[in-house]
């Protein structure tokens, strides 16, 4: 074989192993964090990509480093039912259709440990952006899904939506609420061929989780895993969402898929593996 051969065949070999060959993918919040890690990894594997976010200048810079070919960015607060159905009507228009939608935005509060101290304003905030700009995410995907009877929508959730005692009020009951709507809109969304899943990973130190780690540092820097010798990364969580996003989790819908190494199935210093300290 030449070595014009031996390109084309590397060159097959390369488009055989990109799962998301051809497909269109949205991620709101996808100018930092686990976003840009999950976009940038989407297009690794042959996918278009539109990152809606409101950083405007991060969310550009990111695209115009994946590249402009690639990515675009579409200004996107997902609170504004207009932005959401607007970054879906940008995408049909630059792409010809959606093909998957990754509910990435969300923000956390200040975390006040006494209820009594939570305020209605902080609460509804958080809720605003983590359940109702998901809700309006989910809405406007399946309009643009339905009709191509396919589509992976994708919720980002938490552990803090399997278990309390992790975060504030606020943030697991909005991703509580997510596990529900999950379980709805697939029973729904099934019929027209599209899937809904949840991803729920273990904490993960991030721009927006940063004053937990500043408020709460003995809490938080040492936070307990039950997986030995691994450490949680946006990476790990982008390649779980690149799962759920490609045609390998084709008969998976309504399903949270936790990511955490076992910690919510394992009380650390109780039972038959019980271990000294949780930080053992």
């Amino acid at each position: 074989m030449d070595i014009c051969g031996l390109r084309s065949f590397y060159s097959l070999l390369s488009s055989l192993n990109r799962r998301l060959e051809m497909k269109v993918a949205l991620i709101t919040g996808g100018a930092q964090g686990i976003g840009e890690t999950t976009a940038r990894l989407f297009v690794k594997h042959g996918a278009k990509v539109v990152i809606a976010d409101i950083q405007d200048d991060l969310g550009q810079a990111v695209c115009e480093d994946i590249g402009l070919d690639k990515a675009l960015f579409v200004h996107c607060d997902v609170t504004i039912e207009s932005n959401v159905e607007n970054a879906i009507n940008v995408t049909l228009m630059k792409y010809g259709k959606l093909d998957i939608m990754v509910n990435n935005a969300g923000i956390v509060d200040d975390g006040k440990l006494n209820i009594v101290d939570n305020d209605t304003f902080s609460f509804e905030r958080v809720m605003s952006v983590n359940v109702t700009g998901v809700f309006l995410g989910t809405k406007h995907a399946a309009r643009a899904m339905i009709p191509a009877c396919s589509g992976s929508i994708i919720m980002m959730g938490s552990i803090s939506g399997s278990i309390g005692g992790v975060v504030s009020h606020a943030y697991s009951t909005s991703k509580h609420a997510l596990v529900g709507l999950t379980k709805n809109t697939a029973a729904e969304l099934g019929q027209y061929g599209i899937r809904v899943n949840c991803l729920s990973p273990y904490y993960i130190p991030s721009p927006i989780a940063k004053n937990y780690i500043n408020d709460f540092p003995e809490k938080y820097t040492k936070a307990y895993s039950n997986l030995k010798g691994v450490t949680l990364d946006e990476n790990d969580v982008a390649k779980a969402a690149l799962f759920l996003a490609s045609d390998e989790s084709r008969y998976m819908s309504g399903h949270n898929l936790v990511l955490d190494g076992g910690f919510t199935v394992i009380n650390p210093v109780f039972g038959l593996f019980a271990r000294a300290t949780p930080n053992e």
